[in-house]
């Protein structure tokens, strides 16, 4: 999975450091290359919520998402690919690891489902 953070928005709301047509370009060679499990852009950072359970189980639900972080997660792509090298490869193409973004790349957890 390769997890986008923007780094910084710029004046359209957009990540910085890159256009909406390299994301369109980037999208369409994902597809292309065969790779493309799913991919999904989130709404934006006002729409978010927090949900937090105390030890006695008390919920606590706060907009917004965590006010320590500077980065803010984007988007994904689930991509399927034969090794971590592959990944990274993809993960260096991507725009959101341009501009102060960056992509953090994690394996899918196999349960052996």
């Amino acid at each position: 999975m390769l997890l986008i953070n923007s780094g910084g928005v710029d004046e359209n709301g957009g990540a910085e450091g890159c256009t909406v047509e390299d994301w369109v370009a980037y999208d369409k060679t994902v597809r292309d290359a065969g790779i493309l499990v799913s991919s999904e852009s989130l709404a934006d950072l006002v729409t978010a919520t927090t949900v937090r359970v105390g030890p006695g189980g008390e919920r606590t639900v706060t907009d917004g998402p965590f006010a320590e972080s500077r980065e803010v997660l984007g988007g994904f792509y689930v991509i399927d690919v034969p090794d971590l090298d592959v990944a990274l490869d993809w993960a260096a193409r991507c725009p959101g690891s341009r501009g102060g973004g960056s992509v953090v790349v994690r394996p899918v957890a196999d349960f052996g489902a």
